[in-house]
């Protein structure tokens, strides 16, 4: 296996524009007005639009297909908790760290932190690693 060890991380700052999360929207077909409708969304107790979740676990499968562990790397499991909104515009910074390695598995702490700190998604990946 390769050159991991227990501790290893990568950190990504990603912000997500309104053309991303109008794309996104029309790939997936999700067009909740939560992320669509400045009006609608105004009103909810988001105060606003925000990004697709799912959008932003995106940056994860990204560190973890591209850097850690990298290619090769198959997803047998993603545990993922969305405890704070983000917003388009808003920078994130993702971080992906190795908190285990048994045989070809590789154990992933996953998390999104808004700029002030704040833990905006929180979670756990389990990777077979054969690169």
């Amino acid at each position: 296996m390769g050159d991991f060890c227990i501790g290893q991380e990568i950190v990504e700052e990603k912000l997500f524009t309104e053309d991303q999360v109008r794309r996104f929207a029309e790939l997936s077909g999700d067009r909740n007005p939560l992320h669509m409708d400045e009006g609608y969304a105004g009103r909810s107790r988001f105060h606003g639009r925000i990004v697709h979740g799912i959008l932003v676990a995106g940056v994860i499968s990204k560190i973890i297909g591209t850097q850690l562990p990298g290619e090769g790397s198959i997803y047998l499991e993603q545990n993922i908790q969305f405890r704070k909104p983000v917003y388009i515009d808003e920078k994130i910074i993702v971080k992906v760290k190795i908190t285990g390695i048994a045989n070809n598995i590789v154990t992933l702490e996953t998390n999104a932190y808004k700029e002030d700190e704040c833990l905006a998604v929180k979670g756990t990946a389990k990777i077979l690693y054969e690169g």
